[in-house]
């Protein structure tokens, strides 16, 4: 069955159990914060990767992708001329089925996605290799000047370890938008861990790489 969820686009993606701030200040999203303010918890709306467009301005979104992340509100502070300041956590991937331009922001029909770890042991498995791959890439990025980081402790979890890896690696768009809609959590490991092998290569061949995006981390309620 689907459900109506309001959608944010944007020009990034949001993963399942990773933190996401934002900013609101166009009128019609204030609207949106207003109106899941007013209504029962979970308080979540869509965020959706932006295929062609903008976020904001006249032209505006003109396609999006077709995969997406539920965002829960966890913290809201309102300023005095209006605009908010929020703090989210990535929930449940969804896929959208239908847009709805009826409001001042998109609404969309959308279908939930399961949580799978493929084949758990093989998850398991994959999991191990993607982490010690993912830390030689934070190594490379470390030789090469272009980032002091320090991850002493990766999730165990599979799925969120999948998850962490996509949100914090340097690939385009479509790419991290790619490891979002994988099916499952052995599926993204497995293309996780190709592209950390593509590109601790090019860190160690290359001299110049952009930094990382070191905004995401797992969601810790306490």
């Amino acid at each position: 069955m689907s459900e109506r969820l309001p959608l944010f686009p944007l020009g990034t993606v949001l993963f399942p159990g990773l933190v996401l701030p934002l900013h609101i200040f166009e009128e019609r999203y204030r609207q949106l914060v207003h109106e899941l303010l007013d209504g029962p918890e979970p308080r979540r709306f869509g965020v959706i990767a932006i295929r062609k467009g903008r976020e904001t301005g006249v032209e505006g979104v003109s396609s999006l992708y077709e995969v997406g992340c539920t965002a829960t509100l966890r913290e809201t502070e309102e300023h005095g001329d209006g605009r908010f300041d929020l703090v989210t956590v990535g929930t449940q991937r969804f896929r959208l089925e239908a847009l709805d331009e009826s409001r001042p922001y998109l609404q969309g029909d959308v279908e939930f996605l399961d949580e799978d770890d493929g084949d758990s042991a093989e998850a398991g498995r994959a999991a191990s290799l993607v982490a010690a791959a993912f830390r030689d890439y934070l190594k490379a990025l470390t030789e090469r000047d272009l980032a002091q980081v320090s991850v002493p402790d990766l999730p165990d979890d599979p799925v969120l370890l999948s998850y962490l890896v996509a949100a914090t690696m340097i690939i385009d768009l479509p790419d991290r938008q790619g490891l979002l809609a994988e099916p499952d959590s052995l599926s993204r490991l497995t293309a996780e861990r190709a592209m950390l092998q593509r590109e601790t290569t090019m860190l160690r061949t290359l001299t110049a790489r952009p930094a990382p995006d070191l905004r995401y981390a797992p969601y810790n309620p306490n």
